[in-house]
C-alpha cells in the first residue's frame, strides 16, 4: 500500500516550495532568536548567602564532623590524670635607702629602686626557680618519698635503663620534674609575682607553694645578713688604715705652712691671694669710671656747649631759659607800642641781658666740672694699678708654696672624709647585723584546690566542637566546590537563563503514601491502573490517588501551555535531556497524560505521544503496545503491517494516542532530516491538539536537536543534583545556536529535603 495515506505529496503540500524544498518556517509558529552567550559566569550568591546555602544543603555532614570533633575531645580529655593547680603571690618591696643608710653598707648594686622596677621582679623571679632554693623546699617536704617510690623493677624496665645508659639521680629527677610543675610569672608594671604549681594531689600543691614562699623569704633574710657581716667586719680594717694616713698627712700639713710663713684667712684663701681680690676688683671699678668719664670730658671738648647732654638736663640752666623765654614775650609786646628809648623797654633789656650772663656763667661752670672729674679719675686708676701690679709681684713669689699647700691639704682633706665615712658605715653595720627585715611580702597564700586544672574538659570540648566545625565547613565547601549539578528550583534560571517550566519531586522527598513507589522506570508495588497493571511511575499522573507528583506534572504543563506568544501556544513540544537517565521519557508521558485528562471539551482533538528515541525506545513498554511499526517505518515509507490506514496506536488512556519507534534503523539523522519528517509533523499538527515527541539525549546525539528545528518548542529535562551545569548549558547553547525555541526546563527528581526551598508535605493531603 502506498504511503499517499501517511503523508501528503510534497507538490500538494502548503509548506513545499517551488524548488521542490519542503519549508521549515511554517512548521514553527513564533521563533524567539535568543542570542549565543559568549561567556558562561556562574552568578554570585554572595558570600554569606552563599555560605548558608551550603551549609543548609549540606547540613548533615557539617552535624556530623562536629559532632566527630566533639567526641575526639572527650576520648583524649577522659583519660587524662587530674591535675591540680595551687596558685599563690609575693610583693617585691623597695628598701628604703634612708633607713640606717643600708644602702652604702651594701658592697653590691641593688636595682631595687623606682628607676628599674621590672628588673628586680625579674631577678626575684629567677631566684624562685633556682636549683638551691627547690632543693631546700624538696628537702622540707620530703618530696623524694611523695614523688618517687622505689619498687622492684622489671626484666623490661632493666633492659630499657640498660640501652640508654647513664641514667640520671633522684636528685636531679625530682628537680626536673618540680621544674616543670612550678611557674613563675610577673604582672607588668607591678612588683607582684605569682606562683603556681600543679601536681595529682591539691595539699601537695598547696603545700609546695607556701614552702617555697616561706624558704625564699628566709633565704633572702639569711642572704642580707651575710652580707652585712661581711661588710663591717671588712670596714673595721680598712679604717684603722685610715686613720693612721690622716694623723700623718694634717701633721706634715701643719709643719709646711709654719715653715713657708703662710697665712690664710680661711680654709682655701690665704691674705695675699685675698689683698690681691680686692685690688683687681677696685682697678677694675676705676677703669670703668674713666672710661666714662673720658668719654663725656671729650664729647665737651668737641661739641657745642648746647648740646651737651649734662648741659640740657640742668635744672639752673632750664630755670633760667624759661625766664629768658617769658622776658622776650615782654620785650616784643613793649616794642609793639612803645619806643627804644621808653623806660619800660630799657627795663626789659636789661633784665634779659642780666639773665644771659648768669646763663653763661653756669655753662662755663658744667664743663670745668667735667673736666675735673676725669683728671680725678684717671689719677685714681694709675695709682690702683701701681698697687695692683706690686702685689702681683708678691703674689708669684709666693705661688709655688700656696701650690705645695693645697697638695698638702687636698690629701688631708681625702684622708678625713674616707674616715669619716668609714667610721658610720661601720657604725650603721653593727647596728644593721642585728635587724633581720625583708623586702619581700605574702599576698596570697596558696590554698588545696576543689577542682583540677587539667584536664579542662569543657574547653576541650569547646576545641573539639571549633575544630570539628572548622574542618566541618572547609569539608562541605570542598565538597560544594567540587560539586557542579544542578539542585534546587531556580538554578536553571540562574545559569541556564531561561524559564524553570516546574521542578518534579523525587518520590522520596513524599510523605510515608509514597515511600512504597519506586522511581525511574521501576513498577510501583500494590497499586494497580486502570487496565489492572501495576503503576508504573511513567504512568504516575493517570493515578488520582498519588496527588503530589501528579499535581507537579500539572503544575508543569500549565507553564508549557502559557509559554506561547500572543496566545498561541506551542502544538509540537520536543521533550529532551542534556544526558541520559535525567528523566525525560517519565515527564513526556505524565505530561501527555496531565493533557489529556483536560477532556474533549476543552481539547478539539487527541494528544499524541511519539517515541522519538529510535536508539533506545521504550513507551512501547510503558503503553503496552507493539513495536513492529512505528515513527522509523512511516519515515522510510513503509505501511502499517496490518494494511490498515491508521498510524498511530490508542493507549488505555482517554484521549491519548501514541505513535512508538518502529522497526530499527540503520540511519536515523538521514530519516529526520528527510522532508517526510516535515510532511508527517504538518499532517500531526492538523490531526492533533497537541504532539509531545520523546527525543533522545542531546550532547551525543543529533536528533533532538532536528527534532527542535521541526518542533514549536523544546522543553529541557534537568536531574537534580545528576545533571552537570555546564552539560545542561551546552545543551541550551546549542539550540540557541540552531535557532530552536527552548521554552524552559523542567527540573526533575528534586529532593526538598536536601535543598529546604520549599516545603512539600502540605499538598500530599490534598484529594
Amino acid at each position: 500500500m502506498e504511503n499517499q495515506s501517511l503523508l501528503h505529496s510534497p507538490d500538494r503540500d502548503p509548506s513545499t516550495r517551488k524548488d521542490g524544498r519542503i519549508s521549515l518556517l511554517s512548521l514553527r509558529r513564533q521563533q524567539t532568536e535568543v542570542p549565543f552567550p559568549e561567556v558562561f559566569e556562574e552568578p554570585g550568591l554572595g558570600l554569606l548567602g552563599e555560605c548558608f546555602h551550603i551549609f543548609r544543603r549540606r547540613k548533615r555532614n557539617l552535624i556530623l564532623i562536629i559532632f566527630l570533633g566533639f567526641f575526639a575531645s572527650l576520648l583524649v580529655t577522659l583519660p587524662q590524670t587530674r591535675i591540680y593547680q595551687a596558685r599563690g603571690s609575693i610583693e617585691i618591696q623597695n628598701y628604703n635607702d634612708n633607713f640606717l643608710n643600708l644602702r652604702n653598707v651594701s658592697p653590691t648594686a641593688d636595682d631595687a629602686g623606682s628607676s628599674a622596677p621590672d628588673f628586680d621582679v625579674q631577678t626575684q623571679a629567677g631566684i624562685l626557680k633556682s636549683e638551691s632554693l627547690l632543693e631546700r623546699v624538696v628537702a622540707k617536704l620530703d618530696l623524694e618519698k611523695k614523688l618517687f617510690t622505689e619498687g622492684r623493677s622489671s626484666r623490661v624496665s632493666v633492659w630499657l635503663k640498660g640501652l640508654r645508659g647513664k641514667q640520671a639521680s633522684n636528685r636531679e629527677k625530682i628537680l626536673t620534674q618540680v621544674a616543670k610543675s612550678l611557674k613563675i610569672s610577673t604582672e607588668p608594671n607591678t612588683r607582684l609575682i605569682e606562683i603556681h604549681y600543679d601536681s595529682t594531689d591539691p595539699h601537695i600543691a598547696a603545700d609546695f607553694v607556701n614552702t617555697l614562699t616561706a624558704e625564699f623569704v628566709e633565704q633572702n633574710l639569711e642572704s642580707h645578713w651575710k652580707t652585712t657581716q661581711q661588710t663591717g667586719v671588712w670596714l673595721t680594717h680598712q679604717m684603722e688604715d685610715v686613720r693612721i694616713k690622716l694623723e700623718k698627712s694634717e701633721d706634715k700639713l701643719q709643719n709646711y705652712a709654719k715653715d713657708s710663713g703662710l697665712l690664710f684667712t680661711s680654709e682655701k684663701d690665704n691674705v695675699a691671694e685675698e689683698k690681691l681680690r680686692q685690688l683687681q676688683e677696685e682697678l677694675s671699678k676705676a677703669q670703668v669710671d674713666r672710661v666714662a668719664r673720658q668719654s663725656t670730658y671729650e664729647l665737651v671738648s668737641s661739641a657745642p656747649p648746647e648740646s651737651l647732654p649734662e648741659v640740657l638736663d640742668d635744672a639752673t640752666l632750664k630755670d633760667y631759659q624759661v625766664k629768658l623765654t617769658d622776658l622776650r614775650r615782654q620785650l616784643a609786646e613793649l616794642s609793639s607800642s612803645l619806643t627804644p628809648g621808653h623806660p619800660a623797654v630799657k627795663k626789659v633789656q636789661a633784665q634779659i641781658a642780666a639773665l644771659e650772663l648768669a646763663r653763661e656763667n653756669e655753662r662755663t661752670n658744667i664743663i670745668e666740672r667735667i673736666r675735673n672729674e676725669f683728671e680725678s679719675a684717671q689719677r685714681r686708676e694709675h695709682l690702683l694699678a701701681a698697687n695692683y701690679a706690686s702685689q702681683i709681684h708678691l703674689m708669684s713669689e709666693q705661688a709655688a708654696k700656696v701650690t705645695d699647700y693645697n697638695i698638702l691639704k687636698r690629701e688631708v682633706d681625702t684622708n678625713r672624709q674616707l674616715y669619716d665615712s668609714m667610721l658610720q658605715n661601720v657604725q650603721e653595720a653593727s647596728m644593721t647585723s642585728a635587724l633581720r627585715a625583708s623586702n619581700i611580702r605574702v599576698v596570697d597564700s596558696a590554698e588545696p584546690p576543689t577542682l583540677p586544672y587539667k584536664p579542662n574538659l569543657l574547653l576541650n570540648s569547646a576545641l573539639g566542637l571549633l575544630a570539628g566545625a572548622f574542618f566541618g565547613i572547609a569539608f562541605v565547601v570542598a565538597q560544594d566546590r567540587a560539586d557542579r549539578t544542578i539542585h534546587g528550583p531556580g538554578d536553571t534560571t540562574i545559569y541556564l537563563d531561561v524559564p524553570e517550566l516546574g521542578a518534579i519531586p523525587s518520590v522520596q522527598a513524599g510523605t510515608s503514601r509514597l515511600l512504597g513507589y519506586l522511581q525511574t522506570g521501576k513498577l510501583l508495588e500494590n497499586k494497580k491502573s486502570q487496565s489492572g497493571g501495576p503503576w508504573q511511575v511513567e504512568l504516575i499522573t493517570s493515578n488520582k490517588n498519588l496527588s503530589p507528583l501528579a499535581d507537579a506534572f500539572r503544575a508543569t504543563l500549565t507553564s508549557i501551555l502559557y509559554s506561547g506568544e500572543n496566545g498561541n501556544r506551542p502544538r509540537i513540544i520536543v521533550i529532551t535531556s542534556a544526558n541520559p537517565g535525567e528523566g525525560k521519557t517519565t515527564v513526556a508521558c505524565n505530561l501527555a497524560l496531565a493533557l489529556a485528562e483536560i477532556g474533549p471539551s476543552v481539547l478539539r482533538q487527541s494528544v499524541l505521544l511519539i517515541d522519538g528515541d529510535l536508539h533506545r525506545p521504550r513507551l512501547h513498554q510503558i503503553f503496552g503496545v507493539p513495536n513492529k511499526w512505528g515513527l522509523t517505518d512511516l519515515l522510510e515509507g513503509k505501511t502499517p503491517p496490518d494494511g490498515s490506514s491508521e498510524t498511530v496506536f490508542k493507549t488505555g488512556f482517554r484521549n491519548l494516542f501514541l505513535l512508538p519507534s518502529g522497526s530499527p534503523a540503520s540511519n536515523i539523522s538521514s530519516l529526520l532530516h528527510s522532508p517526510r519528517a516535515v510532511g508527517f509533523l504538518n499532517r500531526m499538527r492538523k490531526q492533533f491538539h497537541t504532539v509531545i515527541i520523546d527525543a533522545p539525549p542531546m550532547l551525543n546525539l543529533p536528533d533532538a536537536r532536528v527534532l527542535g528545528r521541526l518542533a514549536d518548542g523544546v522543553v529541557l529535562v534537568v536531574r537534580s543534583a545528576d545533571t552537570i551545569r555546564y552539560a545542561a548549558v551546552a545543551a541550551k547553547q546549542r539550540l540557541t545556536e540552531d535557532g530552536t525555541r527552548v521554552l524552559g526546563t523542567i527540573l526533575n527528581q528534586w529532593d526538598p529535603r536536601k535543598t529546604n526551598q520549599y516545603t512539600y508535605t502540605g499538598s500530599v493531603g490534598y484529594k
